[in-house]
This record gives structure tokens, sequence and C-alpha cells, in this order.
């Protein structure tokens, strides 16, 4: 009986991992066909990969694109990272009402659409504009100034720091170390697989967005790798194997990504919870 139960089992496994894998295999035979062979639904790899990679970098700004997801993506995380962390070891290392106050209702601003900021946003950055230009519409650094700070990361590194063991400050402290030198040679280094969980999620995030830099990012020479590639199927005879092309590109950085950090990911994750 339990043989019968392990062979339903991995077989249930099999089934799901083939229909959770179907779709990126199916993507990455489209990328190698011409467009009426992705249409058709052919299954079976083609020979027009090169074709399609070079149709992709000769008629659109695809280098361009890929520089500016890349741009956005890394300054993103760098800044996340940096201010996420300090904001949440700074709620659990040092309590207070106030504190618990201020972080309750950091948490409650999860619950507001992002849609709902966007009209304010926009006319906040329209307003910055007229002063610091660098930072206004249609700049890289309106793209990714509204999300380096997220209660979601915040929350992630104060229940992370929970584990942090509290007499490592007090350590640092009778070695004369300042809470800044506390924070970056004793807290940072111990918490690695809780960085890793939060650079994949906001990589990631950073990476695939596409309705914040719709908005903000005018120019064709701003646009980003979700942008780029929703203008490539807006067409009127849209090219479906260059499409597929874009996206399988597309996806290389966040996979990568995340193959890097998987354990650290799993470990960063589980020990939010705890």
């Amino acid at each position: 009986m339990s043989k019968l139960k392990s062979i339903f089992g991995y077989l249930f496994l099999s089934v799901a991992a083939l229909i959770s894998i179907f779709p990126f295999l199916w993507m990455i035979i489209s990328s190698t066909n011409k467009s009426v062979d992705v249409t058709k639904g052919r299954l079976l790899p083609g020979n027009q990969f090169f074709e399609n990679l070079s149709n992709l970098f000769g008629t659109v700004n695809m280098g361009t694109a890929l520089w500016n997801s890349a741009v956005i993506a890394i300054v993103t995380t760098i800044l996340a990272l940096f201010i996420s962390s300090l904001a949440g070891y700074g709620f659990e290392i040092y309590r207070s009402k106030k504190k618990d106050l201020v972080f309750t209702i950091l948490l409650l601003s999860m619950m507001i659409p992002f849609a709902a900021l966007m009209v304010p946003l926009y006319r906040m950055f329209g307003g910055i504009s007229q002063t610091a230009p660098f930072i206004g519409i249609d700049t890289l650094a309106a793209a990714f100034l509204p999300t380096i700070t997220t209660a979601f990361l915040i929350f992630l590194f104060r229940q992370n720091t929970k584990m942090f063991a509290k007499e490592l400050v007090e350590a640092g402290r009778i070695d004369g170390l300042g809470e800044l030198g506390i924070f970056f040679r004793i807290f940072l280094p111990s918490m690695k697989t809780t960085y890793a969980a939060a650079a994949i999620i906001t990589f990631m995030n950073s990476w695939n967005n596409y309705l914040w830099p719709l908005v903000v990012l005018q120019s064709p020479e701003r646009q980003t790798i979700p942008l780029l590639i929703s203008n490539l199927g807006a067409g009127y005879s849209p090219d479906y194997g260059v499409i597929m092309t874009a996206i399988v590109i597309a996806t290389l950085p966040t996979a990568l990504v995340f193959f890097i950090m998987q354990k650290h990911f799993v470990a960063g994750m589980t020990g939010s919870v705890k």
C-alpha cells in the first residue's frame, strides 16, 4: 500500500512539474521558430533563433531597454536592501510603543493598491521636474525612487532580526563600536540569507515592473524590457518569433539571480516566519 502511494505521489509530482515547465519550454521552442509556426502551436525546435535575434537587436532598441532595466533593477535592489534593512533593524533593536505604532501603520500601507498611488506620485514627480529635472518625469530615477522602500521588505528584515543575538549588540557597544558600526560590522554579515532573499524578491519585482514605468517613462530611449515586449506585441502584425526571443532574453537575468541565490532564498524566507 505504501509503495502504491509513493507511485501515485511521484506520478502526481511529475505531471505537476511538466505542467509548470511546459510554458517555459514552449517559450524557448517558439523563439527558434518563425511567427507563423508559433501561431500554429509548433512544438518542435526550428532554426530561426539567430534570425529572430538579429531582427530583435536590429529593428528595436533591445540593448537600450536591457541597460535601462538593469540600471533600475540594480539601483533599486541596492538602495532597497540598505534602507529596508536599516529600518527593520531599528524597529526591532530599539523597541518602543511609538515605534510599534509606526510599524503597524506601515504594515497597513500594504493594503493600499499601487494603482491608487499613481496619480499622486505622477503629480509629485511632475512638480519635481520643474526644480530637479534629473529625477523628474521621464528619468530612470523617477522609475525606481518610489520602489526603494517597501513595507514588505521592512517587515521581512524585522522578523529576521528577531533571530539576531541581541548580546552581540551589547558586546559591540562594550568594544567601542557606534550604532552604525554595529549594523555594518556585526548585523549585516550575520544576515546574509535574509539579504539574499530580499535581493531576489526586489530584483525580480523591479525587473518585471510594468505599470509605473509605463506611466513615468515617456521617451523610447527610456523604455524598459517589459515596455519593449509590450510594444512588440501591439503592432498590426506582430512577429511572435521575435517576441518570444525577447521574452527568453528578459527571463535570463531573473532566472540567473534566483538559481545563484536559491539556497539563501529558502533559508531567508523560512527564517522570517519563525
